[in-house]
């Protein structure tokens, strides 16, 4: 099996997909000299129109910065600053016929596209949230697992007031720390471990999530499962 990682950066996605036995090839539009697979530099939308119909499923993260929450409050009059990519990556996706997935995290995006599954950290036992939308097209269904009840606080400053990694139970994986946690503790909260760079790390989603999708996808795909550790 195959899987079109688009928009890729760091790997999160693709190393999900590969853990669930997909052999995986990343696109992204800026080098990524810490992708874990092969790696073609261009853009997303045009690779996916010109060459996704070769793969068995097609992933797709677009940027989030003109959808994202943040961009909706703090950052509102900065949102003409960003492209909005979501539109146009459906219809290419849509025009290779074959299974896809789109990642979005909560935002303006969720009003537009159809959630058919909802992850977050500690679904898979992780120190982290970082909830993430997904649909499902092409033929892909997703099952909904039940999302675990949040317990205990956040890492970093709570009103004035700081929360230890002792303390609290998630890590706050964005920016450049603050507080938040060291890089070895990012890299334990979200999976990541082949990489060391915080911005790369705080961009990508954890691997777990896609290890499920690609499970699921697997089987519908009529693939023998695939045992890979991480």
């Amino acid at each position: 099996m195959t899987v079109l990682d688009a928009y890729c950066n760091i790997g999160g996605a693709g190393m999900g997909f590969w853990l669930a036995g997909f052999d995986v090839v990343g696109v992204d539009i800026l080098p990524q000299p810490n992708y874990p697979f092969p790696f073609l530099q261009g853009d997303a939308v045009e690779i996916i129109t010109a060459h996704g119909r070769r793969f068995d499923l097609i992933s797709a993260g677009p940027p989030c910065q003109f959808d994202c929450t943040l961009t909706a409050g703090t950052n509102a009059a900065r949102r003409d600053r960003y492209a909005d990519l979501l539109e146009p990556t459906r219809e290419a996706l849509e025009s290779t016929g074959r299974p896809y997935v789109i990642e979005q995290p909560p935002g303006r995006a969720s009003r537009r596209m159809r959630i058919d599954l909802t992850l977050c950290g500690e679904m898979f036992g992780r120190r982290v949230l970082r909830h993430r939308n997904f649909e499902a097209g092409g033929g892909l269904l997703l099952d909904q697992p039940q999302h675990v009840p949040h317990r205990g606080l956040t890492i970093g400053y709570r009103h004035g007031r700081y929360v230890s990694p002792d303390e609290g139970r998630y890590f706050q994986v964005y920016g450049n720390g603050g507080g938040k946690g060291s890089v070895p503790e990012w890299q334990d909260a979200m999976g990541i471990h082949w990489t060391t760079v915080r911005r790369e790390i705080a961009e990508a989603i954890p691997p777990d999530y896609t290890r499920l999708i690609g499970r699921q996808a697997a089987a519908q795909l009529g693939a023998a499962p695939v045992a890979r550790a991480a």
